[in-house]
């Protein structure tokens, strides 16, 4: 006859045994699903990483080879003529100061436009800050449209001058909200309420408490409306028409239209217009690396910032 102990200890062994089973189980569950993850990611880092590979060993390598399909991971008959080309322009200097210079001023004027607005709704004493939300909300959903808008730049006296470019869209609404998120979270009433009990005003608060806390959330909001701003065409195309104001983006265009009309012209010989392809072909993709380079090179400077402030104001209350 069995003890009570022995049947205490039996059904302990087969609990012990059941939990082993389980985390087995779930570890090769675990496995799996790691497995396909990973499978996954590199699918997508694929799909995504290769047409810019493409494109750069395409810059640098022979047309012919290019449109016969030979490139496909490295270079064949390596060749720089397209960069060449394109950086014997004096107007892509132009265009490279021009785009330097709009995308710093705008950052600036975004930056100063959104931070102190998203403090002041993230304040629950801020009288009508719901509604001033909604507000904000609201033009996200409907714009004034086109006319109207080149109406007020062009009666403003912003047309052919930075401005036009630059003040535009200088405090999205999107920027305000995920600031306002921001600053809720990571500058709470609590922390406002004590500094101003040791005497500190509201802008002191901003200065000197919410804006050294706010590395994240400007290096997210700079590069957002950074990466805008240096591929920014439509409001170049219509605001500017003084080629010593145009945009990298107008510059490279221009640039890669005049080749490939100079590519499909009649006049001249045949080998000449061979080579006017060929350059063409080259020019085509060189223009999409001189454009996309400097942002590759400055996002993975920014990348922990940006990957921080996206989660940080993503969080709503």
């Amino acid at each position: 006859m069995r003890t009570k102990n022995e049947t205490v200890k039996d059904d302990k062994h087969r609990m012990d045994g059941t939990r082993v089973v389980h985390k087995a189980v779930a570890s090769r569950d675990d496995r799996w699903f790691d497995r396909i993850n990973t499978a996954f990611l590199i699918g997508v880092v694929l799909v995504i990483g290769y047409p810019l590979w493409f494109v750069l060993i395409a810059s640098i390598s022979d047309p012919q080879a290019v449109e016969s399909g030979k490139v496909w991971i490295w270079p064949v008959d390596f060749t720089i003529d397209g960069y060449l080309r394109v950086f014997a322009e004096n107007s892509i200097w132009i265009g490279y100061r021009n785009t330097i210079v709009y995308t710093l001023v705008g950052v600036a004027l975004h930056l100063c436009l959104v931070l102190p607005c998203a403090y002041a709704l993230s304040r629950q004493y801020m009288a009508g800050r719901t509604a001033v939300t909604w507000y904000i909300l609201f033009t996200m959903l409907f714009s004034g449209g086109i006319v109207p808008t080149y109406l007020v730049v062009k009666d403003l006296g912003m047309l052919d001058t930075m401005w036009a470019v630059v003040v535009p869209g200088a405090a999205g609404a999107w920027s305000i909200l995920v600031g306002r998120a921001f600053f809720k979270q990571t500058v709470p009433n609590e922390l406002a309420e004590s500094a101003k009990v040791d005497g500190a005003s509201d802008i002191q608060i901003f200065f000197r408490i919410a804006i050294p806390l706010s590395a994240p959330i400007i290096a997210t909001l700079a590069l957002f409306h950074g990466v805008g701003l240096w591929n920014e065409y439509f409001k170049a195309l219509i605001y500017l028409s003084e080629r010593d104001k145009f945009t990298l983006q107008l510059v490279l265009r221009e640039l890669l239209v005049v080749s490939q009309e100079a590519s499909q012209g009649e006049a001249g010989s045949a080998d000449s217009l061979v080579e006017q392809q060929r350059l063409a072909s080259l020019i085509k993709y060189a223009v999409m690396i001189v454009a996309s380079l400097p942002l590759l090179i400055v996002y993975p400077f920014l990348q922990r910032f940006f990957t921080q402030g996206v989660l940080i104001g993503s969080v709503k209350e």
